[in-house]
């Protein structure tokens, strides 16, 4: 079962060691919606999705596609995955730039990750912003890929 809290996803609640997940791009853009939150508190997570967007250029695009995640140390005992789940950042037709697919794949290996670290998952509603999602269908994906592997979710709402 999801907890969720009232709070800042950014400094995750309980022990041991904690992953912030949250929703990026597939075109390297960092700057608005729930990054400004995690760059104000740490530098890594941004300059890592930049490099790893970066160096993909370089690779015709290699390693930087949709579904495709990226765990980075934020401080002692608290990551951030850098998850690709959105299409660029516009909606194209009236469709919004979340992947469900790209969501679904992205927690699945982010399950892979908190299995092998015994990691909870820590995250504010992913996809639902700028990304443009629904809620009640992102919460049946981490149903189906965190919660049925008994990884601890908490999904926090601001204020």
């Amino acid at each position: 079962m999801i907890t969720y809290l009232v709070g800042d996803a950014t400094d995750p609640q309980g022990s041991g060691e904690k992953i912030i997940a949250h929703i990026c791009n597939n075109v390297g853009a960092w700057g608005a919606g729930f990054v400004l939150a995690v760059s104000k508190r740490w530098n890594a997570p941004e300059i890592m999705y930049r490099g790893w967007y970066a160096g993909a250029r370089r690779e015709n695009e290699k390693e930087f596609n949709l579904g495709e995640i990226q765990i980075v140390r934020a401080e002692d005992n608290i990551w951030v995955a850098n998850m690709i789940a959105q299409d660029n950042i516009h909606s194209k037709k009236g469709a919004p730039p979340i992947r469900y697919g790209a969501v679904r794949e992205c927690l699945r290996l982010l399950t892979g990750k908190a299995k092998d670290m015994t990691a909870s998952i820590h995250m504010p509603r992913i996809g639902c912003g700028l990304a443009g999602g629904e809620w009640h269908r992102i919460e049946a994906i981490i149903n189906e890929t965190l919660i049925a592997e008994s990884i601890p979710v908490f999904v926090y709402d601001l204020k």
